[in-house]
């Protein structure tokens, strides 16, 4: 495989256990993940001290690396003023999380938008809230991943492009997040191109658009194979992410605004640690492909 390329994921979706987290993803081989449930608790509702005392060693011992904070940040409705407060108090706590965990990205979302109302109305109110966001990473010398995300600003690639632009800051960029884009009736390839030169991080996610529901990557309408392809040959230096999305898991509740069955409506027989590896195995697959045949 490609040594530019590394792999992570998000291993809440195994268990919500840590150590089963760990042990799963070390005996995959894979090297790093991507932190956002910890034994049933969310990665930014923990304290530095917390983190220290009762992550990082479990991690060190175990030899994995996090590639990013898969934070909760900017996933309040754009209105809502004393959420936004918090949250910057919040993810001023998640830098230093990053920075204790050499760990230089922290995914975060662009808000929710009153159900009903046209997104872009509320364009500068978002641009502004994101500038304060990435002055907080500027001070850390930490990078903000932006997530296309459906329900949010930012579930377009048109408006993700503004976001980024406008925001134009080395703290702030995107993540191609193939499903995502599906589940809001884009073409990811007509996204990666107007996107490509903000992407610094991608999730592997697949999704097709009868039932939005997710896939195994390479299965769906995300398009990754001939994507990934394009990515590497550019030079594509960084993290490929899985994100299974295959079946249901407890961090799940957090991160949907509609009911998470209805967006994982078959378990497909799966339990966490095989949705995870199927994921994964899919991803060698295709990367195997690439390499092979130069696509």
């Amino acid at each position: 495989m490609n040594n530019d390329l590394l792999i992570s994921g998000f291993s809440d979706e195994i268990s919500s256990d840590f150590d089963i987290q760990i042990e799963v993803v070390a005996k995959l081989g894979m090297r790093y993940i991507s932190l956002r449930g910890i034994d049933g608790k969310n990665i930014g509702d923990f304290t530095v001290d917390e983190v220290k005392e009762n992550v990082q060693p479990r991690l060190q011992k175990a030899g994995i690396g996090v590639s990013s904070i898969g934070s909760p940040i900017g996933k309040v409705f754009i209105n809502d003023e004393e959420g936004f407060a918090k949250q910057k108090l919040m993810l001023d706590t998640l830098c230093q999380i990053a920075i204790l965990l050499d760990c230089k990205y922290i995914r975060i979302f662009s808000f929710y938008i009153p159900k009903g109302e046209v997104p872009d109305q509320y364009k500068e109110d978002v641009i502004s809230k994101l500038k304060e966001f990435a002055a907080i990473a500027e001070k850390y010398n930490v990078i903000l991943l932006h997530e296309n995300e459906k329900d949010i600003y930012g579930d377009i690639a048109r408006r993700c492009y503004e976001i980024l632009k406008e925001v134009g800051s080395a703290h702030f960029k995107g993540i191609f997040d193939f499903a995502n884009f599906v589940q809001c009736g884009e073409d990811t390839q007509e996204c990666f191109n107007l996107l490509k030169e903000e992407i610094v991080y991608i999730h592997i996610k697949d999704a097709v658009t009868t039932d939005h529901e997710n896939v195994v990557c390479g299965t769906g309408e995300g398009k990754i194979p001939e994507i990934l392809s394009q990515v590497i040959n550019s030079g594509y230096k960084g993290f490929l992410t899985l994100e299974p999305h295959l079946v249901l898991f407890d961090s799940l509740k957090d991160l949907e605004l509609e009911d998470a069955a209805e967006v994982i409506k078959d378990n497909k027989g799966l339990d966490g640690v095989s949705g995870y590896k199927l994921q994964y195995e899919a991803l060698l697959d295709i990367l195997k492909e690439i390499e092979s045949e130069g696509i």
